[in-house]
């Protein structure tokens, strides 16, 4: 690797984020600007948007290191994540952009007009969040000390820094811009040495070996089907969960719209996750020595050199360094927005001045997180946001879109069921480890959480006697009468 050549790609894409964000700062002037872009978002601008702070540092980096280290059994990932916006297409979209609200806070009051369901709700976005940012500030860190041997903890705090700048000084209108242009750079960043990996080992030395690539064990036949269903349950309904997807739909101009840009984001993350999946699975054949948990995160970042010695591997390489910071800044950005948000208008006033001190707030709690653990596997880490995402948003989402008999004791109840029930299995399973029949139950819980927190969510609303509140008809026909 060529440390002056890495560090001069990363410059460059740090460079365009502040000038793209300079521009964006020139036009953000009103209280719409920076939550929802003042709701004039197109679908392809916005499409490319989402995609940029959706494929995140679990994408970019870890999604080539679990198919490196899981082979077949790594492409569940893509699909599932893919797969959930489908969900989010047909159920969510065009309803949660009619409500008119900024925040998802903002609907679950509106829906269910009540204070607490709105502050718990609050509470559990800034935990989906928090724990999705911790991975990208660890991806950041991984990168820098491997293209320039810095101390982990240089990358954490210049994507903290950037982000919460960037954040802070433009909004959503801002970042909106930011986010199009890296997901573009991204792609571009793993499309073209993927290309060059393949044409040159398609007719060079190296032997591309089927069964190393797909082993036998790794089909279906040798899945546990227990936790890929539980796996794939959290993925697709995770997606309903995430804040910084879910915010980015009010910033559509209509229902349609926000439709229409669903459609094309499953395109734009579809193709990304076939070339970062095609990443990995010519890393099983070139790079095996590096499928182990503390070195597979890197095997985007160490294939071009194996490959090309010299300085075009090396250019290579510096081109995925820069795309990898972009990949970090862009969803790190996109979850402090979403964040800034919600803190800005639940604690503070909800000005543009409080959202810039949210915004920096926002960012230093996973910045002290990221700081003081060790960063594990970038895929598995996201993977676990969103078995929280999955339990303790996503029902109560969807069943506030679609459901009319849903009250405010009702989503407490579910939202506290779900989150507790994720923490508790995670945490047993870390201390207690892969051990007896209840392993696979602790290791991948949404399959149960998801209907647990739904169960409670449905039969607390149904014993409640308050009852649903009494404008929640209305409301429901303003979600789904289409704009004319």
């Amino acid at each position: 690797m060529n440390v002056v050549l890495d560090i001069i790609g990363i410059a460059l894409v740090i460079v365009a984020t502040l000038l793209i964000g300079v521009y964006g700062l020139r036009i953000s002037r009103t209280t719409g600007d920076f939550f929802v872009a003042s709701r004039t978002v197109r679908p392809v601008w916005n499409a490319s948007a989402i995609s940029g702070e959706y494929l995140s540092a679990g994408t970019f980096l870890g999604l080539s290191g679990l198919v490196l280290l899981e082979g077949a059994r790594g492409f569940w990932f893509p699909i599932g994540y893919a797969a959930g916006y489908l969900l989010v297409l047909v159920f969510v979209a065009a309803p949660l952009r009619r409500s008119g609200v900024y925040t998802i806070p903002d609907f679950i009051e509106a829906r269910l007009e009540s204070l607490r369901a709105r502050r718990v709700t609050s509470l559990a976005v800034l935990i989906i969040g928090w724990l999705y940012i911790v991975p990208q500030l660890h991806g950041a860190g991984i990168t820098l000390m491997v293209v320039a041997g810095l101390p982990q903890w240089v990358g954490e705090v210049a994507i903290a820094v950037l982000v919460a700048a960037s954040v802070a000084a433009g909004g959503m209108r801002a970042i909106t811009y930011v986010q199009a242009f890296q997901y573009w750079l991204k792609l571009f960043a793993l499309l073209v040495p993927l290309f060059c990996i393949v044409f040159a080992l398609s007719g060079g030395s190296h032997d591309v070996d089927a069964a190393v690539i797909f082993p036998a064990e790794a089909g279906p036949a040798g899945l546990d089907l227990y936790q890929t269903a539980s796996l794939m349950l959290a993925l697709v309904l995770g997606t309903m969960g995430l804040p910084h997807v879910l915010v980015r739909f009010y910033t559509s101009p209509t229902g349609v719209s926000a439709r229409q840009t669903t459609v094309l984001v499953i395109v734009m993350v579809s193709a990304f996750y076939a070339v970062s999946s095609g990443m990995g699975l010519v890393s099983r054949s070139v790079a095996p020595d590096l499928a182990n948990p503390d070195a597979a995160d890197t095997v985007a970042l160490v294939l071009p050199s194996r490959v090309f010695p010299g300085l075009f591997g090396e250019l290579l390489t510096a081109l995925i360094a820069a795309g990898a910071f972009a990949a970090f800044l862009a969803t790190s950005a996109g979850l402090i927005v979403s964040l800034a948000g919600v803190v800005s208008q639940d604690v503070f006033s909800g000005s543009v001045r409080s959202f810039r001190l949210s915004a920096v707030l926002c960012t230093l709690v996973p910045l002290v997180i990221a700081v003081i653990t060790a960063p594990a596997g970038l895929g598995s880490s996201v993977g676990m946001v969103f078995v929280f995402a999955a339990s303790m948003l996503s029902p109560v989402v969807l069943l506030g879109v679609w459901w009319r008999g849903l009250t405010a004791r009702g989503a407490v109840a579910g939202m506290i069921t779900g989150g507790a029930a994720t923490a508790l299995a995670l945490l047993v399973y870390t201390a207690v480890g892969g051990v007896g029949l209840a392993a696979p139950f602790l290791a991948q819980p949404a399959a149960w959480t998801i209907p647990l927190a739904t169960a409670i969510t449905v039969a607390v609303s149904k014993l409640d006697a308050h009852g649903a509140p009494l404008r929640a008809e209305r409301y429901l026909g303003r979600l789904h009468t289409p704009e004319r």
